[in-house]
């Protein structure tokens, strides 16, 4: 698996979980202390999350940090 496969599983698993909890990316941002853009560039498979980040969002969406990375081979 290349690293941008795995951008993208991420991106994917990140979105799907925000439109779950029916937040916006700017609800998101505010709650995961990030800027709007970071999360579009996230979601979008641009950049990498930081772990710190991976954190951030997993504690504003309720989950564990694992959960947004199980679907990642």
């Amino acid at each position: 698996m290349h690293i941008t496969d795995a951008r993208s599983l991420f991106a994917k698993k990140l979105r799907s979980l925000r439109l779950k909890h029916g937040l916006s990316q700017e609800e998101l941002a505010e709650r995961a202390r990030c800027s709007r853009n970071y999360v579009s560039i996230v979601e979008n498979g641009h950049k990498a999350a930081s772990l710190d980040a991976i954190v951030r969002f997993a504690r504003a969406l309720k989950v564990r940090p694992a959960d947004l990375m199980e679907d990642i081979p």
